[in-house]
């Protein structure tokens, strides 16, 4: 508020200066590392980020385990050597058995078992695609922090070009008698904080490239330049047409949505604990002074205690499945509120970048250009230019760490909706 009402008793009706409104006070920063749009950072962060690699993985660990549910049971074989002269003389039995022994599952429990499977692989895709949706939402804001830098850098030249521009006029003031010498070192001051600040700003411009290069896979040390300009967001649509697209974009409800539909199947599995499985035994007996004979026989379980069945995998089973759907109404009304909650973060954030584009920046920019020439007339004291100068630059870096907030937000929104927002009519929600 202080700062709003400093700029207001500056400004007057006269514009700012084309050169300082384009940012043309200092020399661009060079672009020497090869370019990359926000949309290639994203594409190139899904398929090379190893956590996605990874999550990847698990989808094909489920999918083999999909292949185990529907596996039939190995045959076994078995051998008999009755009436040996020595365990080391196996050619002496008076009696020999060869036999193979065979599992028969009840037919319909492969198929059940086939879906329970599918319903976790079916969860752990979704589970793949939430990771994607979280990795890019992290590459859009890590590319954006390094534009934030790399705005900033492009204010502190402009700030330091604005300082040494000062430093001139006081010097000329100087040699004309018209300020003491003390305005001069104030000035040398005010330009080597100004080239303080751009070496501190390295730093930043160092962090935002390496966190962007993690996410990318790379080097973290490897050349990156965002190529991409930052600007305001465009408006999002109408909170409930984000709130119903997100029931179907969210991948949790989907997965949670795939592990009821397999925990049905799980139940119904459980509960047929009474059709048998049947294990077939086939032999061929030698006995020693008689013909070859054949042995076959078959045996399967008898479900008489039937309560155990009932109490244990039976009642486990179908408490899975209220568990999940439970899950899914909690997890469904926390949809709800993320949704909300970003929606109106992000809501804000692009009104604020409005206001201090449309604001706040040209009044400052004003009242610095009133200010400065004001100064080279004689009219005011160096501390009223530098106080201008300071407003100037803090409306410059609010305005830029607020595109990158408003970027974020937006970001955040589409992380809450689980799909790319669709357009919106401009000015749709940038009303108060």
């Amino acid at each position: 508020m202080i700062r709003i009402l400093i700029v207001s008793a500056f400004a007057v009706a006269a514009a700012v200066p084309a050169a300082f409104a384009q940012g043309a006070l200092g020399p661009a920063p060079q672009t020497v590392a090869p370019g990359l749009t926000r949309q290639q950072a994203v594409d190139e962060a899904v398929a090379r980020n190893p956590a996605i690699a990874a999550a990847r993985e698990q989808v094909e660990q489920a999918r083999a385990r999909v292949t185990e549910a529907l596996a039939f049971p190995d045959p076994s074989f078995q051998a008999n050597l009755e009436q040996q002269e020595s365990w080391v003389k196996p050619r002496s039995a008076m009696q020999r058995d060869y036999g193979l022994n065979l599992t028969l599952p009840f037919p319909d429990k492969f198929h059940l078992r086939g879906e329970a499977a599918r319903g976790d692989l079916r969860s752990a895709e979704s589970s793949l695609a939430k990771l994607q949706q979280q990795i890019a939402s992290q590459t859009f804001q890590a590319y954006d922090a390094l534009l934030v830098a790399l705005k900033h850098q492009e204010d502190l030249r402009q700030g330091l070009t604005l300082s040494q521009d000062f430093l001139k006029r006081t010097e000329a003031r100087f040699e004309a008698g018209t300020v003491p010498r003390f305005d001069v070192i104030k000035a040398k001051v005010d330009v080597a904080q100004a080239q303080n600040d751009l070496i501190a700003n390295e730093r930043a411009i160092a962090v935002a490239r390496a966190g962007l290069n993690r996410l990318l896979g790379r080097n973290q040390g490897a050349p990156l330049d965002a190529t991409d300009p930052l600007e305001p967001p465009p408006p999002v649509p109408a909170v409930d047409e984000l709130a119903k697209l997100a029931e179907s974009g969210r991948p949790e409800l989907r997965g949670l949505a795939a592990l009821q539909k397999g925990a049905g199947y799980a139940t119904t599995l459980a509960t047929q604990y009474w059709l048998p499985d049947f294990n077939l035994f086939l032999a061929r007996n030698f006995t020693y002074g008689f013909p070859p004979a054949y042995t076959s026989s078959i045996n399967f379980t008898l479900p008489l205690l039937f309560w155990q069945h009932e109490k244990g995998e039976v009642a486990e089973a179908r408490h899975r499945e209220l568990e999940l759907a439970s899950t899914y109404a909690d997890t469904l009304a926390q949809v709800g509120l993320d949704v909300r909650t970003a929606y109106a973060a992000a809501t804000t954030a692009r009104r604020q970048v409005l206001f201090l584009r449309d604001s706040l920046l040209p009044e400052a920019r004003e009242a610095y250009r009133i200010v400065a020439t004001s100064y080279s007339l004689g009219g005011i004291s160096a501390l009223e230019l530098l106080d201008a100068k300071r407003t100037l630059l803090e409306a410059e870096k609010e305005y830029t760490d607020a595109l990158g907030a408003a970027n974020d937000a937006r970001s955040d929104l589409e992380l809450a909706v689980g799909a790319p927002l669709p357009n919106a009519p401009t000015g749709g929600n940038d009303a108060p």
